[in-house]
């Protein structure tokens, strides 16, 4: 049986994934390109009498080496490991994804071009002539529809057909400016290809010969989209601009994304609710047959397994994985209607003025679901210093492991109203408020590092704004848990079980008549002071370094010394302990605070190192959040008492 390799390249959005599950289905497993934070996945097509290989490139827009996801893309296909390279255009807009088919086709021959969502652009009567375009490109063209299987047989007999294809004289080639021309000739004994590599790699200095061979490409492939191409002013056209008209307009645009949000937030929080509490009563219920099961072990033994680690962790579980099932999922299908890119785009002068990158809207955005994510998803950022500074201010929105504390102190101290109703609505307002202030927070972190250790001018990008169209719900759920919930939830309990056993210790502990707890609370309770809150406060956000869902229960523990996690049932408990500790509206609005603007959890420490290659990087994105949220509440706290309240 004859085996090939093909290297699957595309931009995002184009289909790529869903061509690359449909091929391989569960015959594919995923692994870092050696020397970078960069995944590529493989997987297997077998038929009758061949077999592929596929390598599933990072989505990318060009090959201009400016991002590792570029660099990755260019190296592999240059690197002649694939027989062929199969590009993935979109359909439906047919002249952006040319442009990297154009410069695939630069480097190789060996390039099979499939045109993918070939029934969404039928649906919007966009015309292809796949036959023209491959005479354009001087390769084999297939059309296909990924989602419904269509075309993936003839696709797969084409890739066959162009890797056992003999070589012979390729006269394919772009012109170019004749100062291009003249470099590329001196480079000889260079291979033009090669030449032509070597001036895209250039720094400042070949700028602008980098911006005449990037001018030349942009212009051939619009040159053969215009002759392949025939699209109708349709009725799906007119209805995105409508859309348009609403969601990225400089008066409508942000309140519409702030609707978008809040009602993200609402199914996100309401749905978590009873999945959240039906997963606790059973992960918790399996505390006593596990301690039974130990019952010849020594009790401090029993305790340190079942109360500390096995407890935090069941915690974490609980309170953690129903939200992220919900938000990842609720975030995707946003992604794959077309409407982050609509976000990016309103935020990004936003970003730019402060010296950061458009598209840090959209990590950002992804924060509010797992900081951890977010840091992950700054790779689409192609500057290293605007990646870095989207990596390092990601932790200061709140992910959904802080909304459990954020949600129950709004609740109990900011909510009025006579109804039940009206009280919901207020405590809405003020989550949404301390959202935006959370934004208002990124921003001005992110023009402090710009100006400073991160100081340089902000890049330009070419921002894409997909069509609107029905999201693939099912390829949602499976990317969305497989690729995010488990992926990050995975990372996080491999911290909370040893934090588990550490929180057991010091609250089990007894030295000089007292816990190991009580001690350090107290020692941090001058600072607490200063800040509005006290040392069991600050000593329970440190306790949820591991995971920012344990804070509330560990703060319970050292105010009830009860030893291990304790929950509460409901608000009007934890109202009474609360207030019987000293809490006002001062302390629950400086405690909110430190909620926003605190260290990150260590799952996202971990994830900023790998990231960044740096710990001392981390130790920065690790500092810089708290050292505001520590000025920010001696200053309200200290303004507070001069005024009286």
């Amino acid at each position: 049986m004859e085996e090939y390799t093909v290297a699957l390249a595309g931009n995002p959005n184009v289909g790529k994934s869903t061509l690359f599950n449909a091929l391989t289905g569960l015959r594919q497993h995923t692994g870092n390109w050696p020397g970078k934070t960069v995944e590529l996945a493989q997987g297997v097509y077998k038929s009758d009498s061949f077999r592929l290989r596929l390598v599933d490139l990072p989505g990318t827009y060009s090959l201009q080496a400016d991002s590792p996801e570029e660099q990755v893309a260019g190296e592999f296909i240059r690197s002649g490991e694939a027989d062929v390279t199969l590009v993935v255009a979109d359909a439906t807009c047919l002249r952006r994804s040319l442009h990297l088919a154009v410069q695939v086709r630069q480097m190789t021959r060996r390039m099979v071009l499939c045109v993918n969502l070939m029934d969404e652009a039928e649906r919007r009567e966009i015309q292809i002539d796949l036959r023209r375009l491959s005479l354009a490109l001087d390769v084999p063209v297939v059309g296909t529809s990924a989602r419904s299987g269509q075309g993936l047989t003839a696709l797969c007999e084409t890739l066959v057909m162009a890797a056992a294809s003999p070589e012979r004289e390729d006269r394919w080639h772009v012109t170019y400016d004749p100062a291009v021309e003249k470099a590329v000739a001196a480079m000889a004994p260079l291979s033009r290809d090669a030449a032509l590599l070597r001036l895209m790699e250039e720094g400042d200095g070949g700028q602008r010969l980098r911006d005449h061979v990037i001018a030349a490409q942009m212009g051939r492939a619009e040159a053969i989209a215009d002759a392949c191409v025939r699209r109708d002013n349709t009725r799906a056209d007119r209805r995105d601009r409508r859309l348009d008209r609403v969601l990225t307009s400089r008066r409508t645009g942000i309140p519409a994304m702030l609707l978008l949000l809040a009602g993200v937030f609402y199914l996100t929080i309401w749905g978590a609710n009873y999945p959240s509490a039906l997963l606790s009563r059973w992960l918790m219920g399996l505390q006593e047959p596990l301690s039974n099961l130990l019952g010849g072990a020594p009790r401090w033994l029993r305790g340190a397994l079942v109360d500390g680690m096995y407890r935090t962790v069941a915690w974490v579980v609980s309170v953690m994985l129903p939200p992220m099932a919900i938000f990842f999922p609720l975030f995707t299908l946003l992604e794959d209607a077309g409407l982050l890119p609509r976000v990016a785009f309103n935020l990004d002068r936003f970003f730019r003025s402060a010296g950061a990158h458009g598209r840090q809207s959209l990590t950002m955005c992804m924060g509010f679901g797992c900081n951890a994510c977010g840091v992950t998803g700054c790779r689409i950022i192609d500057s290293p210093r605007e990646r870095l500074v989207a990596m390092l201010t990601n932790a200061f929105v709140p992910c959904n492991g802080r909304f459990p504390t954020l949600i129950a102190l709004i609740s109990l101290f900011f909510s009025a109203g006579a109804t039940t109703w009206s009280r919901a609505l207020s405590a809405t307002v003020v989550f949404l408020l301390m959202i935006v202030f959370a934004v208002a927070m990124t921003w001005l972190a992110s023009r402090l590092l710009s100006g400073t250790v991160l100081r340089g001018e902000a890049s330009s990008f070419s921002l894409e704004l997909p069509p609107y169209r029905m999201p693939r719900i099912g390829q949602v759920l499976v990317r969305s848990l497989l690729d995010r919930t488990l992926f990050v939830l995975g990372r996080a309990l491999t911290v909370a079980a040893p934090a588990g056993l550490v929180i057991w210790v010091l609250a089990n502990v007894h030295v000089g008549g007292g816990t190991l707890l009580s001690h350090l609370s107290g020692a941090l309770d001058p600072l607490g002071r200063l800040m509005g809150l006290d040392g069991m406060i600050l000593l329970a956000f440190l306790l949820g370094f591991p995971a920012n869902e344990i804070v509330l229960p560990a703060l319970l523990m050292g105010y009830l010394q009860s030893g291990s996690l304790t929950a509460y049932e409901g608000l009007p408990q934890l109202r009474e302990i609360l207030t019987a500790h000293g809490w006002t509206g001062l302390t629950a609005l400086c405690t909110m605070l430190v909620c926003l603007l605190h260290f990150p959890c260590g799952t996202t420490c971990l994830t900023i190192r790998r990231e960044s290659g740096s710990w001392r990087w981390t130790a920065v994105g690790f500092l810089l959040p708290t050292v505001m949220g520590i000025v920010l509440c001696i200053l309200v706290s200290g303004a507070a008492r001069v005024l009286g309240m």
